[in-house]
């Protein structure tokens, strides 16, 4: 990476990037518990309707390569949650450690607090030490531990509740 990620909204043409980082750490590790990999559609789909609900789908680009994204939505449903969103950040293996991840955070943030979010949520995989980690040096605080809720590759995952206030 030779110059400062851009950070934009993504689009149907960053669909390809997205899934060429974004499945293998789907089908590989216990860094989502999730065992299906996005289809092209679906990823399309994922981007519009977060987009067309005020949410924010964005990606980190530099020297025309996507290097990530992160993305929100409603942590839990019904009105009472309507201030607490929960994020997902997914980074490509040569984008980490190299703030990429800081920026995508950073903006992602700036768009909920604008839209009125009070709390982002993280859900950190218990085995995803790295996550946990870049989380806490953001400013994210473990605030639960949930054990044995996710199951991959045969075994149990704790799944760490990590919170930012806005």
């Amino acid at each position: 990476m030779t110059t400062s990620p851009l950070i934009r909204p993504a689009t149907a043409a960053d669909v390809p990037a997205i899934l060429a980082f974004w499945n293998p750490v789907i089908r590989d590790t216990t860094v989502t518990f999730s065992p299906t990999e996005h289809s092209a559609e679906g990823l399309a789909e994922l981007i519009a309707s977060r987009q067309a609900a005020g949410r924010a789908f964005l990606v980190a680009e530099a020297d025309g390569v996507v290097l990530g994204f992160a993305s929100y939505d409603q942590f839990r449903k019904g009105p009472g949650y309507a201030h607490a969103m929960e994020h997902t950040i997914i980074l490509a293996p040569a984008a980490r450690g190299r703030g990429a991840g800081r920026a995508l955070m950073a903006a992602l943030e700036d768009h909920a607090r604008a839209g009125g979010a009070h709390v982002m949520v993280a859900g950190v995989s218990g085995e995803n030490g790295p996550g946990q980690a870049f989380h806490a040096a953001i400013g994210y605080a473990e605030v639960g531990r949930v054990p044995e809720v996710g199951y991959k590759f045969g075994r149990w995952l704790d799944l760490v509740l990590m919170q930012k206030r806005l």
